[in-house]
């Protein structure tokens, strides 16, 4: 059931809130973005190994605040901090996990390169629009989600990276839709590479504590 079960109705809940639940009431809305959410959670709980360590209940609480995020994004400062905060527990997480390597240490060099072009024209557009603090709350985001980014490289582990871009790329579609142009498709997109974000998050608590040997034995195993 959790192996195949759970991920099969996180796809489904998935589908269902992009594209079935109408806009209104609001408040059902809310309530089948966060479906997802929840399952997801429960399933990153469910793959926590028996010796839990600190990256795992990082990780988890980091699942949690994103997830009150996407409840709070409504009011869109308030949905970004808490989506903040969660960055920095995946972050605290992720770099008690670095495993040292050339190639993944210059991986900073383009995850900076785009962290500025997206600054760029983003806070361009936000100041344009003479909403100053906005811009402030975004140019920080946009900080901590590429160190997020990065230091999930880091680890060398397969799932957090993959998850860690995918989330990357969700807040960016999110962020040049609303602020800079019409991004086609926005609304899918953005809860497609985010879902599939966070559900990689939260496979990778099976693996995030091992090493890279020993969880690519497991991996294999669980193939």
């Amino acid at each position: 059931m959790v192996k195949y079960g759970l991920p099969a109705l996180i796809v489904v809940m998935g589908i269902l809130y992009i594209f079935v639940i109408p806009d209104e009431p609001q408040a059902v809305k809310i309530l089948f973005k966060l479906i997802p959410m929840w399952l997801i959670i429960a399933y990153g709980y469910l793959h926590m190994p028996s010796n839990r360590q600190s990256c795992h209940w990082m990780t988890g609480i980091g699942l949690f605040f994103c997830m009150l995020g996407d409840g709070l994004l409504v009011w869109f400062t308030v949905g970004l901090f808490a989506f903040l905060i969660g960055h920095l527990f995946y972050v605290t997480a992720f770099i008690s996990r670095w495993r040292f390597s050339a190639i993944r240490f210059f991986m900073l060099i383009p995850i900076l390169a785009y962290a500025s072009f997206m600054s760029w024209h983003l806070i361009q557009a936000l100041l344009r629009a003479d909403n100053y603090v906005l811009a402030a709350s975004v140019l920080l985001y946009i900080i901590v989600i590429s160190f997020m980014a990065w230091s999930a490289i880091m680890t060398g582990n397969k799932l957090a990276m993959a998850g860690s871009l995918l989330f990357a790329v969700s807040d960016s579609i999110l962020a040049w839709d609303r602020f800079v142009s019409d991004v086609v498709f926005a609304g899918p997109l953005i809860m497609i590479t985010y879902y599939t974000a966070q559900f990689l998050i939260a496979s990778s608590l099976r693996t995030i504590g091992q090493d890279e040997r020993t969880a690519a034995i497991y991996t294999a195993g669980r193939a």
